[in-house]
């Protein structure tokens, strides 16, 4: 690790990096007006501390939580994008601002703690902001190990930089690593309380389930195509705790979780909490990223060339070169994570009657600074999830402004859906299937929500549940990581899977859908318009599955090279809190 980036950690966790927020929730003090000395002074104020791990130091992850999580997996066509192709190396901007802003939350999740612990404060609210600093750490340890393999742990910054071996510090075992979270996540569940006064707010249930993701996805490590059951079984309980007693309920309507008012839902565990405000790195830019050219009227979306892959479509048994009319979708959650043509959503441009997609595209008034009548997508489709819509939406939902790559729109990054399906999977275990009834009533829970007519399975098989988890947490920056855990125990499934996937885009596209849009005619030449099965797939090797680190890293501390043996260490002797 780099001297100036455990500077810049300590620093700026002490600061808080301060704004001003319309949002009690997002409050954050003003770094003008306050040091450690003189804050940390009451409830209040230990709220306040805490309140911007909720958004800040995760900012510049944003953009790598969505390459890696989808378009390495093959959810999400982006062009000739390196994570398309397994070409990613330690330049890689993205995954440079991803591991810095994954260090910076360890950083000031540390910083805040250590601050907390001689706070003038009640010890429930002193208690509880520690814990939610811990499940932070947790967090964002959790993507460190399941990205980057064997990393270093830095425990406490400030005894870092008093020793000032920060340079030095050497890779541990993922199974290390992988201890510590635990480790981490057992102290913040001493100081958790079971619910938190205000949704939104990480509390006990919230840390109970990631915690079950944890060991879930720690069963495979160093196994040989089976998991290590008492992981399995440590999975099972802490899952089954949220789903009996937290009182959590799935949302009934499937895409309300992914919209403006429901920003602090039931549903949602572990959000990042953003808010348009004078601090830039408060706000969520995804839409920027991934939404059509005028679909906001501030000039700030270039997206649209970016689409769900087309074997994301095959999984939810849809096809782009098919006719709305006859396309016969079967599961909601499709219409809720890729838009397509025929599709229209009541919840974007509320203001003008609803966004229509292709009357968007072709009819230049109403998509007025839109793609002009050319069809962009080379897939068929265009991202819905991590959308906002339009400054009247944004207004409308929270009160307060959008801007230009600024919105409040929460992005949740655990949710009880996904409990639900880490209890089936953890149920089932080693079997080659099960019909434990508490599986899969979780399961069937699920599944139901997303399906049309469905009957609910009798019987559930690891096949099931793969594919379930992919059409439920689609594009929610989750399906590399199944990748990784699956590539712990069975690396051969896992590369065959990424090998066979479908993951160009289409010939012509725009021949067949603008036509359609002006006469409702559907015709095209095969031959023409047809599937890129020219572009070979990419080259997946076992040693695919974990990322470089910066090579800026690698070259301050040499000893994160990967010819250099992690090293082995007992982590509840090495480190308390």
């Amino acid at each position: 690790m780099k001297i100036k980036d455990i500077k810049y950690w300590v620093i700026s966790s002490m600061l808080c990096i301060g704004l001003n927020s319309c949002e009690d929730f997002l409050d954050r003090p003003s770094e003008d007006n306050y040091n450690v000395g003189t804050f940390y002074q009451n409830d209040e104020q230990c709220i306040q501390g805490v309140n911007y791990l909720y958004n800040s130091p995760w900012y510049d992850f944003q953009r790598g939580f969505i390459k890696i999580g989808e378009v390495f997996s093959g959810n999400l066509y982006w062009g000739d994008s390196p994570y398309m192709n397994f070409s990613v190396n330690g330049t890689d901007g993205d995954l440079i601002n991803m591991a810095y802003s994954l260090w910076a939350v360890n950083g000031h999740a540390n910083t805040v703690y250590t601050n907390l612990q001689a706070a003038i404060a009640s010890e429930s609210v002193r208690n509880q902001c520690m814990g939610e600093c811990l499940v932070w750490k947790a967090m964002a340890y959790f993507y460190l190990v399941r990205t980057f393999g064997e990393v270093p742990i830095i425990h406490d910054n400030n005894a870092e930089l008093t020793a000032g071996t920060y340079n030095e510090k050497y890779k541990v075992r993922r199974e290390n690593v992988y201890e510590y979270i635990i480790m981490t996540l057992e102290k913040a569940l001493e100081l958790l309380p079971k619910r938190q006064g205000e949704l939104g707010r990480i509390d006990y249930y919230a840390a109970e389930a990631l915690m079950a993701k944890v060991y879930l996805t720690r069963s495979g490590l160093n196994q040989k195509g089976t998991r290590n059951q008492a992981d399995l079984d440590k999975a099972a309980e802490f899952a089954k705790d949220v789903i009996d007693n937290s009182g959590r309920q799935l949302m009934e309507v499937y895409s309300d979780i992914f919209r403006l008012k429901n920003n602090k839902s039931e549903e949602s565990l572990i959000a990042w909490h953003w808010t348009v405000s004078s601090s830039w790195t408060s706000q969520n830019t995804l839409q920027s990223d991934i939404a059509m050219v005028g679909f906001s009227e501030f000039g700030d979306c270039w997206g649209g060339f970016i689409g769900p892959s087309v074997d994301l479509q095959d999984a939810f048994g849809v096809d782009a070169l098919k006719s709305p009319e006859e396309r016969h979708d079967t599961d909601v959650r499709r219409k809720a994570t890729m838009m397509m043509p025929g599709d229209v959503y009541n919840y974007f441009w509320t203001d003008k009657g609803g966004f229509d997609y292709l009357r968007f595209i072709y009819d230049t008034e109403y998509g007025a600074g839109g793609p002009g009548g050319a069809f962009q997508s080379n897939t068929g489709a265009n991202c819905v999830k991590h959308l906002y819509g339009d400054a009247y939406d944004h207004k409308t939902a929270l009160g307060i402004d959008a801007d230009r790559m600024a919105s409040g729109l929460s992005t949740h990054i655990l949710r009880l859906g996904d409990v639900y399906l880490i209890y089936a999977e953890a149920v089932l275990g080693n079997a080659a299937s099960t019909t434990d009834a508490s599986a899969l009533e979780a399961f069937n829970a699920v599944r139901s929500r997303g399906k049309l007519a469905m009957e609910p399975l009798t019987s559930l098989t690891f096949d099931d549940i793969w594919k379930e988890r992919r059409l439920e947490l689609a594009m929610e920056g989750d399906r590399w990581y199944d990748y990784v855990r699956l590539s712990y125990y069975d690396p051969k499934r896992a590369t065959d899977e990424l090998m066979a996937q479908r993951r160009n885009g289409y010939y012509g596209l725009d021949d067949l859908y603008s036509p359609y849009y002006e006469s409702g005619a559907w015709s095209y030449d095969p031959d023409e318009i047809r599937y890129d099965a020219d572009t070979p797939a990419p080259n997946v090797a076992e040693g695919s599955f974990t990322l470089p680190f910066p090579t800026e890293d690698v070259v301050f501390n040499p000893n994160l090279q990967e010819s250099v043996d992690a090293i082995n260490i007992d982590v509840r002797s090495e480190f308390s809190y």
